[in-house]
């Protein structure tokens, strides 16, 4: 094995240990070797059979791999390539400035194989025994910690080989940081790099951030994969530019996507983008490669029983391994060690596993504990919620106390105990995800911790399918209708408290069964209220975080791919099991939480802004809204016309027979027959058409390229909406319904999904068409009502800007009013370009914008755009103290508030890596403004039901689009509901909120979205 910093290979190992090196300053010259031992692991697993010590059973051959991958590194590298310095780098923790940036990350992860879960404690023991460093940090990711000391080396001069092929890495590689994949032998530099990726290493993480990451549950742009993230690129330079650019894209799909999807790409850019600034623990210079105890490495691979291995290593340090007793603590069983892996051990893509989840003693402590002095006072509400939240946590899951109730008499005594106790935590079963489509599988139910239970009610025959009636059916079940009949009472009860978890699809699904859901709490909407912005907010996250439990894999249930099954395809017993524990997992939150939200003075959010909204969503998404499918038949007829029509005059300007769809036949036209400027070839050896290829070539005059963006923008259209939305129209209800989300973006803003009815077209006058496609039913109206440029409304509220908040009071247009101030031109007869500018500081100022943001965005220079940010802020000062208190207030406090009291958190905002400090910062400064303006459009849609109802109106609310409410009323009370909705809205944060600017709702109905918005 190579000594320090040494060229020549080793002398042999005496018999005795050998004494370690003292650590050497790193220097030009050394080469730094850095592995990435979380991946590896899982490629040493899947790359070798199955391998059993014979001893004991214990499977090691992913140990096996693990220890010849560091044996071939230290001994059987070339003699010009091997390490100077070493160290072996882990995962850590499992919770990371990432997960606080976006809690879905890395979410969704199944659990390692069982037969790899205790091998991760006997591979430290691995790289123990070989003598080398084993490096992990809390807080931190194994690839930050590699960027970290990969740049240190390279600011030494020093060299590094990063031993993994994780893509994620690949965006450190340079001319001094390479990769290495010992599996393939194989070294990944920067051309390989360009292969993967399509772009040079510096450009990797701006394609990830578009592309996102499945097994991260990187979200990145929906519809962008990685060919196109490099396209877009390379055209438009890098992420900043593409997104403040984003309306020149010609294709509608992908300009919609990346227009409604700009804050998700932003954010994956932060969850790619390695951490290279980490406070290191072990310095750099003490991961010195030097000579391990040859006899300590011997006795350990004894007791693994690696009789190859051993005898390697014995035979190169002259050592007869008869004279070494195998290790005691490794020799037989693997009890001695931890039966699990270090936290968020990384799979390599692809593999389907990821790490189990630690220890309870390995857990820490669950957002929201407190350590503080005031936390222990006798009596108070955050002592209180402490003590119950403690005693919650130390009863231990017992699923073999669930139950599966399969007669009427077991379901009425359980009905007995709920009267007893008056609550009980429910959760709704069933073979779809779409609750107003959805067969009801069964219903969970618990009462306290380990006393839980599952009805149920729709489960099929093993591989028989259903048949006629109840033939189809599994044995053991009670009948749907008998059991909901002996429950109804309970579920429509205002005196018993019902607990869920997402408790709105329960109540959708219930409701399509003639069932009302009253007296409902929802543990999630708890955690949501009291920690948006710290982690995740799903079941199986908050078990981990409250209570250190793994529930039950719901993907190792059901399967994937062809074989998946639908829940009430599962075996009874194992639906019981997973269901009780639901419901069981749900229950224990809602003890831990509910005291939370009194303890830190959040009940009053949760009460007013998070809970009356369930039911009111659920009516909503059981409306649903109609659609003209001859609109939309015709609209698709018309851009097929459009698209044939287009088609022809190419085939005509091509002078022959030409496939409008194939990039490769297009570009041998353009480039190749036509002879046309600017053609640039791909790897593949076929010309380029991107669009900025095209849109140059148009605007050149040329008229072959500007007929094919006619055709793909056409195309897109019609495929994309068109075509699509007719298949969302529900068969019973002949409606579109969407489902709503509440606890999905960290300022309380509903997400809409399935379809995205939030996110239809509305930019391009064929956008708009589509929307015409949502009408009112015969008899009735859409009307559309709409707050009026709120967030700059409550921007001058909240930065108290006297200039602003008169110019709302005297109804002026705001943005020629902004430009009147700043450029001295009088606001009657303004010029549209400077009105224009004006705009998009008016709402680039709210978003953070930069000089650099605002000058791509206007077409002028940075030194310009960075004078007008600065004339802004000095016509406005109040903006500018906003911006700054805004700012230092969530660094003290790790948070911002609305003005109605709800808290987002963003605890990065003191990171030590800048972008990821500057995104935290721009984030909380809109935060507070977007929250205030979800929290007054969530109050309106809480009051407009009664406030309907209480002037005998039956108009009925089907969309929220943020700002805006859409309604369907009769025709002979629309002009009576309009006053009626207008005013909702305006009052809306009164009493709790008296704002000094009037808001402003316009309102209008037409017989389709478009004429009313």
């Amino acid at each position: 094995m190579p000594k320090t910093a040494s060229k020549t290979p080793a002398k042999p190992a005496s018999k005795t240990a050998a004494k370690p090196v003292a650590a050497m300053a790193t220097a030009k010259g050394d080469h730094v070797f850095l592995v990435d031992g979380s991946s590896y692991i899982f490629r040493a697993y899947h790359a070798l059979p199955p391998l059993n010590r014979k001893s004991d059973g214990l499977q090691v051959n992913a140990v096996l791999g693990f220890c010849n991958m560091l044996w071939k590194l230290l001994r059987d590298m070339p003699e010009d390539n091997r390490p100077t310095h070493l160290a072996i780098v882990f995962d850590k923790s499992e919770i990371t400035f990432r997960n606080k940036l976006y809690p879905d990350y890395k979410a969704h992860r199944p659990p390692a194989p069982d037969d790899l879960i205790p091998q991760f404690a006997l591979i430290r023991e691995a790289v123990r025994a070989f003598d080398l460093p084993c490096l992990e940090q809390i807080g931190f990711e194994a690839d930050d910690l590699i960027a970290t000391y990969a740049r240190q080396a390279s600011e030494r001069g020093a060299t590094t080989t990063i031993v993994s092929s994780d893509k994620d890495l690949m965006q450190l590689v340079n001319d001094k940081i390479t990769m290495y994949d010992t599996m393939k032998d194989r070294r990944i530099g920067r051309e390989e790099v360009i292969e993967k990726f399509g772009v040079p290493p510096e450009k990797v993480v701006e394609v990830q951030a578009l592309a996102g990451d499945s097994t991260d549950n990187v979200p990145g742009v929906p519809g962008i994969g990685v060919k196109t993230a490099a396209q877009l690129i390379i055209e438009y330079g890098d992420l900043d530019q593409l997104l403040f650019r984003a309306t020149e894209i010609k294709q509608p799909k992908r300009r919609e996507a990346l227009l409604e999807n700009a804050e998700k790409a932003r954010i994956s850019r932060q969850l790619v983008l390695l951490d290279d600034k980490v406070e290191l623990d072990v310095p750099l210079d003490d991961l010195t490669v030097h000579e391990p105890d040859a006899r300590k490495l011997i006795a350990f691979l004894k007791a693994m029983e690696f009789s190859t291995l051993t005898r390697r290593v014995a035979d190169y340090s002259q050592i007869d391994p008869a004279d070494v007793e195998p290790d005691p603590g490794n020799k037989s069983g693997a009890s001695v060690f931890s039966p699990l892996p270090p936290s968020d051990v990384k799979p390599e893509p692809g593999s389907g596993h990821a790490a189990a989840p630690s220890t309870t003693k390995e857990r820490t402590k669950p957002t929201g504990a407190r350590d503080d002095k005031a936390s222990s006072l006798k009596g108070t509400p955050a002592a209180l919620a402490e003590t119950l939240g403690e005693a919650i946590r130390k009863i231990a899951f017992d699923r073999k106390a669930y139950q599966a109730i399969g007669t009427l008499d077991q379901l009425q005594t359980f009905v007995a105990r709920v009267h007893d106790v008056g609550h009980f935590a429910i959760e709704a079963m069933s073979d779809s995800i779409d609750p107003m489509q959805a067969e009801l599988s069964g219903l969970a139910l618990a009462l306290a911790p380990n006393e839980a239970c599952y009805v149920p009610l729709g489960h099929k025959q093993p591989g028989g399918g259903a048949g006629l009636f109840d033939a189809g059916l599994a044995p053991g079940q009670l009948k749907a209708a008998e059991a909901l009949d002996a429950l109804k009472p309970l579920l429509e009860s205002a005196g018993i408290q019902k607990v869920g978890f997402n408790v709105k699809f329960t109540a959708v699904l219930l409701a399509q069964h003639g069932i009302i859901l009253r007296n409902i709490d929802d543990a999630q909407l708890m955690s949501y209220t009291l920690d948006a912005g710290r982690g995740s907010h799903a079941p199986e996250s908050l078990a981990e975080r409250w209570f250190g439990h793994a529930v039950v894999n719901y993907g190792g249930l059901v399967g994937s791919g062809k074989g998946k099954l639908t829940f009430d395809q599962i075996a009874i017993d194992k639906a019981a099991e997973y269901s009780a524990e639901s419901a069981d997992v749900t229950l224990r939150l809602w003890q831990v939480l509910k005291p939370r939200l009194i303890a830190e003075r959040m009940l009053s959010v949760y009460e007013t802004l998070e809970r009356p909204l369930v039911s009111v969503l659920a009516r909503m998404e059981r409306r649903g809204i109609s659609i003209d499918r001859q609109v939309l038949s015709r609209l698709s007829g018309d851009f097929a016309q459009t698209a044939a029509r287009v088609e022809a005059e190419i085939q005509e300007i091509a002078g022959e027979p030409v496939n409008v769809g194939s990039p490769k036949q297009i570009g041998d036209i353009i480039f190749g027959k036509m002879g046309l400027p600017g053609g640039s070839k791909t790897k593949t050896g076929a010309w380029s058409t991107t669009a900025q290829v095209l849109d140059e070539l148009a605007e050149q005059g040329h008229e072959f390229p500007k007929k094919i963006l006619e055709w793909r923008q056409v195309s897109k259209l019609k495929s994309t909406y068109t075509d699509a939305l007719p298949n969302y129209v529900n068969p019973q209800t002949h409606r579109v319904h969407t489902t709503y989300a509440l606890a999905a973006t960290t300022t309380g803003r509903l997400s809409s999904n399935e379809p995205n009815l939030q996110n239809i077209p509305v930019r391009t006058e064929d956008g708009r068409k589509i929307r015409r496609a949502f009408i009112a039913t015969p008899g009735h109206k859409l009307v559309s009502a709409d707050y009026s440029q709120i967030e700059l409304r409550l921007l001058a509220e909240i930065a108290d800007v006297p200039v602003l908040r008169q110019a709302f009071r005297d109804g002026l247009d705001i943005h020629a009013m902004t430009a009147s101030e700043m450029f001295g031109v009088p606001i009657k007869d303004m010029p549209s370009e400077v009105r224009r500018r004006a705009k998009a500081i008016n709402f680039g100022i709210i978003y953070g914008i930069s000089a650099f943001g605002l000058a791509n965005q206007l077409g002028i220079a940075r030194e310009e755009a960075s004078a007008y940010i600065k004339k802004y802020f000095e016509r406005f000062p109040g903006i500018r103290a906003y911006m700054d208190e805004t700012k230092d207030s969530c660094r003290r406090n790790g948070y911002v508030t609305t003005l109605f009291g709800r808290k987002m958190y963003y605890p990065d905002i003191k990171a030590s890596n800048a972008s990821v400090r500057a995104f935290n910062e721009r984030a909380s400064i809109n935060a507070r403004l977007q929250g205030t303006a979800a929290d007054i459009i969530r109050r309106a849609m809480i009051r407009m039901e009664d406030a309907l109802a209480e002037k005998k109106l039956s108009a009925q609310m089907l969309l929220q689009v943020h700002d805006e409410l859409i309604f369907e009323v009769p025709d002979d009370e629309v002009a009576a509901t309009l006053p009626v909705v207008q005013k909702v809205m305006q009052d809306a944060p009164f009493p709790a909120v008296i704002l000094s600017l009037p808001l402003q709702v316009d309102a209008r109905a037409a017989t389709n979205w478009d004429e009313a918005h």
